[in-house]
């Protein structure tokens, strides 16, 4: 399954800038040589301000609906723009004195929020070399069709908005992608924007359809095969144009990749030793829970008698009944804080996001009151019924799904990002923090005992810890070590019982998603600086205070964690 694919989490902000005043980017003025004079905080609001000005779909995805229908200027001024942003920031917070523990905090998790997002604009330059850059950049209608924030007719007109600023972010997207592209991203940027187009030319109109509205109705057909034409055309484009080009950052920016982005200092052969060591482990644990589970069968043939006990009535329907049970289990072995009253529902995922098995739609904190949304992508009803049953996870494996993606997951790590007491700690959760936390706690919940020791359970919990270990392994290889996709597939089938399909999705996906390495490195960060902060406060008795500490920082890059919480001189990643 593809579990909650990416991107970049950096988007939830925080409910005091509700009422903000936006200003324009260009309005700020320059700081002086020595920023004392400023107060730190209104310097921190200003920014957030500037910020959903330049990423007016990060206002709208955290629930600041002034901005709805707008997109990011991604012409070739509105990236200057955003790049002379991004380098502003960084100077000017960095002539303040005097700050606090707490604001030198906040200031040191800032810029490193700025130098990781100025690393995918420049450096890696995304804009003009990858289209993930624009399918995860606020193209989904998802906020304003399935998103109850509003009434439909205030929501529907929203989206009309939305479609209309469609066909020049389309023409912008269309003249920045001028570089020859590997044969992966072609395909991945042909999918995505065809299926954009599909989704805002049928899903969406249909999401609308009950609004008793003849003009409404009349501008939202008219807007809605407008976007969709224009998206198709670029979808169209893309898969006209010849594979070239290498898809490999090279060992010299990938490491400083996961220096921008996630502040780890340790060398790549470093990390690629800690991921085939944890791949070895898990490796070995399955073997085990194999000969107990399934004796005499091969792995991958203990791996598919696990998944053969499907959930009755659907993955829809079992992870419902899974949740209040894993909650359950989180507050009888006094895992973490559960804070307020906020609930998980489980859905079907809409038929334009179907390809994502697995995921979760947090609320944003300025979206009061609204539920999370755990959706699961029923089988396609067009295909055999062998390739239906094959599609839906095993019972044990979907367990860790719920684990990962709800309980206690995506849902409560976002419910403490959304109290995080920095406005930044709400606005900006990582990539390492947010799936390096879900990834943990998959292990961390079976060795609280979850599944009483049952050898098919922890197949389950093993079978996903291998397939991040092969995430992480193929990311350094794929990036860094010379490594092609072919290589990358068969070490997802041979070295982590991947099956050919999700083999070649993942392997395809490492060579545009070279973070998703951050699913085993933030799970090793998490569990080292787990062991070592409470081996002198009593070990698993100080799991719940140490769960609760490290979620109460919102998302930030890991080691800035490890300083704060073990008073170390500097940021150091250990792992």
């Amino acid at each position: 399954m593809q579990k909650s694919v990416p991107s970049l989490f950096a988007l939830l902000a925080a409910p005091a800038l509700a009422a903000c005043a936006i200003a324009s980017p260009a309005a700020a003025k320059p700081a002086p040589k020595t920023a004392t004079a400023a107060p730190w905080n209104a310097f921190v609001r200003q920014t957030i301000d500037q910020w959903f000005a330049i990423d007016p779909s990060t206002a709208v995805y955290v629930g600041n609906h002034k901005f709805d229908g707008q997109l990011p200027d991604w012409s070739a001024s509105g990236l200057k723009r955003k790049e002379a942003f991004l380098n502003g920031l960084i100077a000017r917070a960095g002539q303040f004195k005097g700050l606090s523990d707490d604001q030198s905090f906040e200031r040191d998790y800032l810029v490193q929020v700025a130098k990781g997002q100025l690393f995918w604009l420049t450096d890696a330059d995304q804009p003009h070399r990858n289209p993930a850059f624009y399918v995860g950049g606020g193209l989904d209608p998802n906020v304003y069709i399935s998103r109850e924030y509003a009434s439909p007719k205030v929501r529907m007109q929203a989206l009309i908005r939305f479609f209309e600023a469609v066909p020049k972010a389309a023409a912008q997207i269309r003249g920045n992608l001028n570089q020859p592209m590997p044969e992966t991203f072609l395909y991945y940027g042909g999918a995505g924007f065809n299926g954009f187009a599909d989704a805002y030319a049928k899903d969406a109109p249909q999401a609308f359809a009950n609004v008793k509205d003849a003009a409404l109705q009349a501008r939202l057909k008219a807007a809605s095969i407008k976007a969709s034409a224009a998206m198709k055309q670029v979808g169209d484009w893309l898969k006209t144009q010849k594979p070239a080009g290498d898809y490999a950052l090279g060992a010299d920016r990938f490491a400083r990749m996961v220096s921008a982005t996630e502040a780890v200092d340790a060398p790549v052969s470093a990390i690629a030793a800690a991921g085939k060591a944890d791949l070895e482990r898990n490796r070995a644990a399955l073997v085990e829970a194999c000969n107990s589970f399934a004796p005499g069968l091969s792995v991958p043939a203990c791996v598919d008698k696990m998944n053969a006990e499907k959930p009755e009535g659907g993955p829809v329907a079992e992870a419902t009944k899974q949740i209040p049970d894993l909650e359950a289990f989180v507050r009888a072995n006094n895992i973490v804080t559960i804070p307020g009253t906020e609930k998980a529902l489980v859905r079907p995922s809409p038929p334009y996001n179907a390809q994502n098995s697995a995921y979760i739609d947090p609320a944003g904190p300025l979206d009061k009151g609204l539920p999370s949304i755990y959706y699961i992508s029923p089988p396609d009803p067009s295909w055999s019924k062998e390739k239906q049953d094959a599609y839906i996870p095993g019972k044990a494996d979907l367990l860790f799904t719920s684990v990962h993606e709800v309980m206690p997951g995506h849902f409560v790590q976002f419910l403490h990002s959304n109290r995080a007491k920095s406005p930044v700690g709400q606005l900006f959760v990582g990539y390492a923090f947010a799936e390096g936390w879900a990834h943990y706690a998959e292990e961390m919940m079976w060795d609280a005992g979850l599944g009483n020791g049952d050898p098919k359970v922890h197949i389950g919990q093993l079978s996903n810890a291998l397939l991040r270990d092969c995430r992480l392994l193929s990311a350094i290889g794929l990036h860094t070590g010379g490594m092609t996709v072919a290589q990358s597939k068969a070490m997802f089938q041979e070295q982590c019982f991947q099956d050919e399909g999700n083999a070649d999705q993942q392997a395809a996906r490492g060579t545009y998603d070279p973070a998703y390495l951050n699913y085993t490195l933030g799970k090793l960060m998490i569990r080292r600086l787990r062991d070592d902060w409470t081996a002198s406060r009593g070990g698993r008795a100080a799991w719940r205070a140490f769960h609760d500490e490290f979620l109460s920082y919102g998302g930030p890059p890991i080691p800035l964690i490890r300083q704060k919480m073990l008073r170390e001189a500097a940021p150091h990643a250990q792992f």
